[in-house]
């Protein structure tokens, strides 16, 4: 990535020189560079699934299948006669299977998108695998739209808080409905930040199909976070792509795509966890949701963790810390969700995620 940004600095330098430095030319070079970043996330990505076979292969089975969710919106697809306007969206999806189960049996199924604006599914999540499927969970972890390492097109078919919240669901109902070893009354979802905003909201659109909830220092509040962050990340937002308005533009829009507006929703069991010193997802975003859910008469268990090492990540490092934390998650989803296997100690989980 250095040699591709040296090399657009080289190219602005010498055609100053000539006095040839036309913007067109400009704009062609940072279409260039943005294409070459988009085929670089792909080949890692590419690289990164082979290494889930190596990382969790040896008790999982793991593929990666495709499904649809909802269309594209019309705000960002405006051609409504070209071939094929309003198909379903297709995605991809990861899905694990613990080696060791009985297909004869029926087993609880673990709903649990990424986090990230744009990011994706990937092998930071290895130890956390290993922990679920020593407890025999199947688990589906959806690509939605927006995820990096699709391509440009699927980069901007972003729709943060919105239809990625069905891509996700749509995840579930796959499972639910192509595996036979899939319980459907043992269904949870759990999710870190982004992904902890995707599983509150699962669970507030669609309360019936979700037995239990987690939500990992969850974005909570939109409008909240446009304040406190810099103009570079607002600037994903408001993209003409994305919502294509900012939150003084369109503050109602912001309010609809965040847990915290909507926690009147809430009917399902949920586990919040926040951190005080996280520097992503400020501790304020988290408040705001557990005092409007209090504010609704919500009954939920939450923890403010003060200051623990780790910071945003705190539960998911692999600090003796973040184990114990991890353990209290699973006990929280084991009481919901009975999987045949539930850890008992915290020797127990480091060996199914560390071998020792």
């Amino acid at each position: 990535m250095r040699y591709f940004i040296f090399f657009f600095i080289s190219c602005l330098v010498l055609s100053d020189i000539n006095g040839q430095n036309e913007p067109s030319e400009v704009d062609r070079l940072k279409e260039q560079i943005s294409n070459l970043r988009h085929s670089f996330n792909r080949l890692q990505k590419q690289i990164d699934d082979l290494l889930w076979y190596e990382k969790v292969g040896d008790i999982a089975f793991i593929d990666k299948v495709y499904l649809t969710g909802p269309p594209k919106p019309d705000r960002v697809e405006k051609n409504k006669t070209r071939q094929g306007y309003g198909n379903p969206y297709r995605i991809q999806s990861y899905v694990f299977i613990p080696r060791d189960i009985d297909p004869r049996k029926k087993y609880p199924l673990l709903v649990f998108p990424h986090g990230g604006v744009h990011s994706n599914f990937n092998t930071f999540y290895t130890h956390i695998i290993r922990e679920l499927m020593a407890q025999q969970y199947i688990v589906v972890a959806a690509e939605y739209r927006g995820s990096t390492g699709y391509g440009k097109g699927f980069y901007e078919a972003i729709d943060y808080g919105g239809l990625e919240v069905e891509d996700v669901y749509a995840s579930r109902n796959y499972m639910v409905e192509n595996y036979d070893i899939v319980d459907a009354d043992r269904v949870g979802i759990l999710g870190w930040s982004h992904g902890g905003l995707i599983t509150l909201m699962n669970i507030f659109d669609h309360p019936k199909d979700y037995k239990v909830a987690y939500a990992g220092v969850p974005v909570s509040d939109l409008v909240a976070r446009m304040g406190y962050k810099t103009e570079g990340y607002r600037d994903l937002y408001s993209a003409d792509y994305h919502i294509g308005k900012t939150a003084y533009e369109d503050v109602e829009e912001y309010k609809r795509r965040s847990p915290a507006w909507q926690a009147q929703k809430l009917q399902t069991p949920l586990l919040i966890h926040t951190n005080t010193n996280d520097g992503d997802v400020n501790v304020l975003e988290v408040e705001h949701l557990i005092k409007t859910l209090k504010a609704e008469g919500k009954k939920f268990e939450y923890e403010i963790y003060q200051d623990i090492p780790g910071g945003h990540t705190f539960d998911r490092i692999d600090s003796k810390t973040a184990q114990e934390v991890r353990l209290k998650i699973y006990e929280f989803l084991a009481g919901y969700l009975n999987p045949p296997k539930p850890f008992n100690s915290l020797k127990a989980l480091r060996k199914a995620a560390y071998r020792f």
